[in-house]
This record gives structure tokens, C-alpha cells and sequence, in this order.
């Protein structure tokens, strides 16, 4: 089941965050408590797909610059469409707000990257730290 994320998911996510084979944090600090909490519920907003209690993934949006600031999907549990359902929600979440390109970011050679590709995400460059830049036009909007 996907639900709207709330603050007191924020130590869930994190930890599934920090269990992921791909896309690993080089700095685990980076991503705080503090930092989750308010993507979630001031500069954008996030889901979880919670099964029997657990968070078996979860998606987050920002909206000044919307983009997908997090999708991750628990070690074991993916192939089971869970990724995409969230992507789904999210994409559809800023295309609500207005938004009419999303972008995101992920390192190259991964499951992500084929993740990304084979749902119409164009590669627009890359950021310096190596990770490919992903570009989402809305539907009927700007030509990719």
C-alpha cells in the first residue's frame, strides 16, 4: 500500500536509505533526520509503500526545482514494481503542482539508470560528482 509519508516515517526511510546495494552514500551524515523530514513536509512531499508494517520503499519530490530527491526500494523487495508505483506517485504529485520538467540524478551503470531509461527519462548531462542528470518533460509539454 502507498501513503503519504509522515514525520514519524523519517527513521524508517533513513535506515532503508542506508541499505541500498546502489547509488550508496559515500557520507551517510549527508542525509539527516532534519533534512528528510522537511522534504517531506515543507519543501516537497514523499510516500511510502508500507506492507504488513514495514516501509518496503519510499519516494520524495521537491518542488522549487522539482526533481526526485530520493527513491529507494528495501534490498530483496525489488522487481516487485514497488519503484515504479512510487515514481509513479511522485511524477504525478508535481505534475499536479504545476511543474512541467522533473529532474533527478543517479549514478551511471546501475539498475537505476535502466530504471530511469525505460520509463522515457532522458539523459541531459551530468552533475559533477559523475551522476547522470535525468530530464521528465509533462506529458504535452516541451519535446525531450
Amino acid at each position: 500500500m502507498i501513503r503519504k509519508a509522515e514525520t514519524s516515517d523519517v527513521v524508517a526511510m533513513n535506515h532503508l536509505r542506508l541499505q541500498v546495494q546502489e547509488n550508496i552514500l559515500s557520507d551517510p551524515s549527508r542525509v539527516t533526520a532534519e533534512m528528510t523530514t522537511e522534504a517531506i513536509s515543507v519543501t516537497g512531499g514523499g510516500w511510502v509503500f508500507e506492507e504488513e508494517g514495514q516501509i518496503l520503499g519510499f519516494s520524495i519530490a521537491l518542488l522549487k526545482d522539482p526533481s526526485i530527491w530520493a527513491l529507494f526500494v528495501l534490498p530483496g523487495h525489488e522487481g516487485r514494481g514497488i519503484g515504479h508505483a512510487l515514481i509513479g506517485v511522485a511524477v504525478n504529485w508535481l505534475w499536479s503542482q504545476g511543474a512541467e520538467r522533473i529532474w533527478l540524478g543517479t549514478d551511471p551503470g546501475t539498475r537505476a539508470e535502466r530504471f530511469y531509461r525505460e520509463r522515457g527519462w532522458r539523459e541531459a548531462g551530468k552533475h559533477d560528482n559523475g551522476e547522470i542528470r535525468f530530464e521528465l518533460n509533462r506529458p504535452g509539454g516541451p519535446r525531450q
